[in-house]
């Protein structure tokens, strides 16, 4: 593979017993996960399905799909390093993406920060979504009581629900609903034992390994976004997703300070936030999205998705009033506040 591409990757997430092994076992039996890479961000021994091993070395197994398994020895940024200059000098087969799977436990924002703001990274991966796996039978309690979660669930591009044979419908139903609730753009998929087809698994995000542009519209999901009403929980409602529209081209310079300090100021709160832009003088789209306090590098697409060309904003965001986000927005925009 040439050094000059950008590797893609995946970062999967979800609770403690949430089946993320499971579904990671099955995907790496699929040929659309061949000459993968996979990285364990877990405590103790790696839990790969150890009938798939055909060699190992260290901390890499090789594995008879083809793909690679290693644990991360000191942090994630060397770990890539690693990889990428093992994989340049033939110590490891080739591969072609890579997907990382974090502890039960994790916020999944650090690794995402590291993946977009840390330049030996950067300059040699580029991430391709986030799936969060949720228990259909426990995945309301632990939304319930752990915040983790809730904003595993609100960074997702990819929601998959699992242990749907061991739950009834109307169960899976109400979670569906809730998990629609607080992340409206997220897609959510169900799995039995694990079985799900692996192709709705990558290229969830902007970026697509095949170089094809990104649905943007579904991407996007503006039309989905309204208030979170009827809360199931505390945890629910802190959340809140919201859209803000601007008729007319914006500066961008603009919209970049005003985005820089939304996440200076208020970072922690600002879950998740997609846009497509419509700049001043450009005849093309920009898309832009964040995570926190990390702004991903903006794309400019080759044309409008659609005939609508408003710049629009979407929002996911935890103890965040909507008003101080387009106040904000329209104090760099120079746009006046709407008068409610």
């Amino acid at each position: 593979m040439p050094a000059t591409i950008l590797t893609p990757v995946t970062v999967l997430t979800g609770f403690l017993g949430s089946g993320k092994t499971t579904l990671l076992n099955r995907m790496l039996k699929s040929s659309a996960f061949a000459e993968t890479a996979v990285i364990i961000n877990e405590f103790g021994p790696v839990p790969i399905d150890h009938l798939l091993v055909r060699e190992s070395n260290e901390n890499i197994s090789v594995l008879d799909s083809g793909c690679i398994c290693c644990t991360v020895q000191g942090d994630l940024v060397r770990t890539l390093r690693d990889l990428y200059f093992k994989r340049s000098n033939g110590e490891v087969p080739a591969f072609k993406r890579v997907v990382i799977e974090t502890t039960g436990l994790a916020d999944p924002a650090p690794i995402l920060h590291t993946l977009i703001e840390m330049p030996v990274v950067a300059a040699r991966y580029s991430l391709s979504g986030v799936v969060t796996t949720v228990d259909a039978v426990h995945g309301r309690q632990q939304l319930d009581a752990q915040f983790e979660s809730v904003k595993q669930a609100a960074v997702a591009d990819r929601i998959v629900i699992t242990k749907t044979d061991q739950a009834d419908a109307a169960t899976v139903a109400r979670l569906e609903a809730r998990l629609f609730a607080l992340n409206p753009t997220a897609r959510v998929l169900t799995a039995a034992n694990g079985e799900i087809d692996p192709e709705l698994l990558l290229d969830t995000g902007l970026y697509r390994a095949d170089g094809k542009g990104p649905d943007v519209a579904k991407w996007l999901g503006m039309a989905a976004y309204r208030p979170l009403a009827n809360a199931d929980s505390p945890h629910d409602a802190r959340i809140r997703s919201f859209s803000v529209a601007f008729d007319d081209p914006i500066s961008w310079p603009g919209l970049l300070d005003a985005l820089g300090m939304l996440m200076t100021l208020r970072g922690d709160h600002l879950l998740r936030m997609k846009g497509i832009v419509n700049a001043e003088g450009e005849d093309r789209p920009r898309v832009i999205h964040a995570v926190q306090h990390t702004l991903y590098p903006d794309a400019t697409l080759p044309a409008w998705p659609d005939a609508d060309r408003r710049t629009r904003l979407v929002f996911i965001v935890r103890d965040l009033e909507e008003s101080f986000i387009t106040h904000t927005l329209n104090s760099f925009l120079r746009q006046p506040d709407p008068v409610h």
